[in-house]
This record gives C-alpha cells, sequence and structure tokens, in this order.
C-alpha cells in the first residue's frame, strides 16, 4: 500500500502555476519594441476621400525602420519615437500618382499602448496635402 504526503499536492499546484505564470509573462515580453510590427489604415482630408496605408516597422536595437506600402511601389521611411509623450514621427519620400516624387510627414500619438493591437493617430502631410490618419497594429 502506497502512503500518501499531504504536503505533496499542495506543492505541486505552487510548481504547476509558477511554471504557467513563467510561461504567461514570458509570452508578453516577446511583443519588443512597442512600434514593432504591421500597421494598417488610412489617411485623408476628409471621411469621403482616405488612402489606405500600411507601414512595416522593426526596431533593428538602434532606431525604428519603416517600409510604406510595402510591395513594388515601396518606400523606405524615417521613424522616430518620444517616449515621454509617446508621439511617433514618421518622415518619407513616396511618389504621387503621376510617378512624381512628394514628401510625406506623419506625426501622430500613440494609442491603447497596453494593447496589442496600439494605434497611432495624428496630422498627416503628403505634398502640399494635409489631412489625419490612423494606423492601427496587426
Amino acid at each position: 500500500m502506497a502512503s500518501s504526503n499531504p504536503t505533496r499536492m499542495p506543492a505541486f499546484l505552487v510548481g504547476f502555476l509558477l511554471a504557467y505564470l513563467g510561461v504567461a509573462v514570458s509570452g508578453f515580453a516577446q511583443q519588443g519594441h512597442p512600434l514593432t510590427g504591421t500597421w494598417n489604415g488610412d489617411w485623408g482630408a476628409s471621411p469621403d476621400q482616405r488612402t489606405q496605408i500600411t507601414i512595416a516597422m522593426a526596431w533593428d536595437g538602434k532606431q525604428v525602420n519603416a517600409v510604406i506600402n510595402p510591395g513594388p511601389d515601396s518606400a523606405p521611411g524615417g521613424v522616430s519615437v518620444d517616449v515621454v509623450g509617446w508621439t511617433v514621427r514618421i518622415a518619407a519620400d513616396l511618389k504621387d500618382q503621376s510617378g512624381k516624387p512628394v514628401h510625406v510627414e506623419a506625426d501622430g500619438k500613440l494609442g491603447d499602448l497596453g494593447n496589442y493591437h496600439r494605434t497611432i493617430s495624428g496630422t498627416w502631410r503628403q505634398g502640399t496635402a494635409t489631412g489625419n490618419f490612423k494606423l492601427t497594429r496587426e
């Protein structure tokens, strides 16, 4: 007949709970830099005139690099972030509909920082056009 140890079950449960919490915490740590990821959204001067945009951002250990509208017409972009106010600036040189170069600057605020699907929203300037934008991390 096997003898049972009454303290063995609680010790097992405590060990299981600690292992579970360790895995859960490490999962949150995998998100990395708050801007890393693919961001989708739009910009425009009015609710009726919107242009879809996709920005892929990656932290390389020193800076955030961006690719605006990945694909054959993509453009590299520069990104800076102020972690005090969680403001973001994106700058790039794109091509307009006729193929001419046009400078883009976007100034926004990072929102929903605790959420994986955080947002950036603010002002978008493309050439002489100005409007608002909103991006959501996918």
